[in-house]
């Protein structure tokens, strides 16, 4: 018998790389072209999508969005290391975001890169560093392929995130072996059992315990499971700070709001409770300095994660390692039936009377109102999220998306990709009008494919939030905070999108059905009173 392995067929490394998406299940390229990309998009075939996005940061908050949606890593495709600096902050975020995106960028040729030619990066792979789980720039042609093929399993893999490819401009042509890929890789990451009992018997006994759901809860579409350990345990459901996805139905009867990133804050919210168990979170992502009292070890702190980092940081408690799905699965299992009382929920407020200026707290209840019942909210607007979180309850799973990093730019591009992915229901992007001008030229394509997507722009006319904490930190004087004369009815015209200004209440309720009905992209912009609520307690 032969020791030989099977020779593999030979094709070039562009032919390679698009039988490796095919098998992926990747039927999306997003990008903006440079002349270092061309050897790839040549002869383009005509089963996979080249989204065009205007800006490499578009490019990959739009494969950001596209991946959530449908669960599968995006693919993105800049040009050279100037796109990738351009594309840099969406980078992050989708590392915050835990999206998995496999991006490849262009590179020079290899016979003139000791010449240090135009366009070319010394050290390629290093550039997105470290917020990428994998980098690399293949040492030869026929290793692309191969490279791109890792790239994607390191991506899929939790916590998933961003990785990176460097390709030489010739490389595409050259040939290679064809990539035999794996079999399906499991994902889930069962707990420790020893761990889930302590767990269990720890909420058996706690008088007043609490649930801190974060993203990973939805990411893993686990929402479900966990309303029903919840229900088992008869806790008290918290978000954690800064979450990214609706873990937690917010009209839950034992649903009681949202915890803040001020350490002060969130110790007083968490005060009342004996044992807290965070599930699908970091413990806990704090915005503002000052004092945590949750960690003086009065209250006995758990931590269900599927990112070994997050549990390596935690300053007190313990921490399970384990993806969301096994793990509340094999909790909900271990629970004993408890005799305590679940609590209260928390009180919907009365709804908000209209006026002129239009308050902010009408236009998000009304807009609550109006949208359909399986639309997803991409939400870009920070100064104004205690007000959403107030009157926009959200459903669930798959109802709402943020960015993570807290850096602007992503949620205009990530409402599109998400809009490309579920094609059937309303997209809705809430963003000030700061924020919508990061990445406005997503509304190009928005309009360009005709997508399902209503784009709701605050308009305060200056940077909300930096008003609220120049006021939480006592500093007057501070330049660049106001944004007057922004028309955004003609930016949205100007690239093709519907678009219509609301400047009374009276006119609200049906622009806004109007714009969430309309056939293809509609932006609607909405001029609200300038005064903006404190974030934060204020210093004194």
């Amino acid at each position: 018998m032969s020791g030989k392995s099977p020779r593999t067929k030979s094709v070039t490394v562009k032919q390679a790389t698009l039988d490796l998406l095919r098998a992926f299940g990747i039927d999306k390229v997003f990008g903006n072209p440079g002349s270092t990309e061309l050897p790839f998009l040549s002869d383009w075939p005509d089963d996979i999508d080249y989204v065009l996005a205007l800006q490499e940061a578009s490019a990959v908050g739009m494969a950001d969005g596209y991946a959530q949606a449908k669960r599968n890593a995006g693919f993105v495709n800049l040009h050279s290391a100037a796109g990738v600096g351009n594309a840099l902050g969406n980078i992050y975020n989708a590392y915050r975001n835990q999206t998995p995106l496999v991006i490849t960028a262009g590179q020079q040729a290899r016979s003139i890169l000791p010449l240090q030619p135009f366009l070319f990066a010394e050290r390629a792979s290093e550039f997105p560093r470290p917020y990428v789980k994998y980098s690399v720039e293949p040492a030869r042609a026929e290793d692309v392929p191969a490279a791109i093929a890792r790239a994607y399993y390191v991506a899929m893999q939790p916590p998933c995130g961003p990785t990176f490819v460097s390709v030489p401009i010739d490389d595409w042509t050259h040939p290679a072996p064809s990539v035999i890929t794996a079999r399906k890789l499991s994902r889930e990451l069962g707990p420790d059992r020893q761990a889930m009992q302590e767990l269990a018997a720890a909420l058996a006994a706690a008088k007043h315990p609490a649930l801190v759901v974060g993203p990973s809860v939805d990411r893993a579409e686990a929402v479900d499971l966990m309303a029903k350990v919840a229900e088992k345990t008869k806790a008290a459901v918290w978000v954690s700070p800064f979450s990214a996805r609706c873990s937690f139905p917010e009209r839950h009867p034992q649903f009681q709001g949202f915890l803040h990133a001020s350490p002060g804050q969130l110790s007083d919210a968490l005060k009342p409770h004996d044992l807290v168990v965070v599930i699908g979170a970091p413990i806990f992502t704090f915005h503002v300095e000052g004092h945590a009292a949750i960690f003086d070890g009065t209250t006995t702190i758990y931590q269900i994660t599927d990112d070994p980092d997050a549990a390596s940081m935690t300053p007190i408690g313990t921490s399970i390692i384990a993806t969301m799905t096994p793990a509340l699965t094999t909790l909900l299992e271990l629970l004993p039936e408890v005799k305590r009382a679940a609590p209260d929920g928390r009180v919907m407020p009365d709804a908000p009377k209209a006026g002129d200026p239009i308050p902010v707290d009408y236009l998000l209840h009304t807009l609550s109102n109006a949208m359909p019942d399986d639309a997803a909210l991409v939400e870009e607007a920070p100064s104004h999220r205690p007000a959403m979180q107030k009157f926009m309850p959200m459903r669930g799973q798959d109802s709402f998306y943020t960015m993570a990093s807290g850096g602007l730019g992503y949620s205009l591009p990530a409402s599109v990709g998400m809009a490309l992915g579920r094609p059937r229901g309303r997209t809705v992007c809430l963003i000030g009008d700061g924020s919508a001008m990061y990445s406005i030229q997503a509304l190009w394509t928005a309009a360009q494919r005709k997508l399902p997507l209503t784009v709701v722009v605050i308009n305060n006319a200056g940077y909300g939030a930096m008003r609220s904490f120049s006021q939480v930190m006592q500093v007057r004087n501070v330049p660049g905070l106001d944004l007057p004369g922004l028309d955004f009815v003609k930016l949205a015209e100007g690239m093709g999108c519907d678009a219509v200004r609301v400047t009374r209440s009276s006119e609200l309720p049906s622009a806004l059905s109007r714009s969430l009905s309309h056939h293809g992209a509609s932006l609607l912009e909405v001029m609200v009173d300038s005064a903006v609520p404190l974030l934060y307690a204020q210093k004194h």
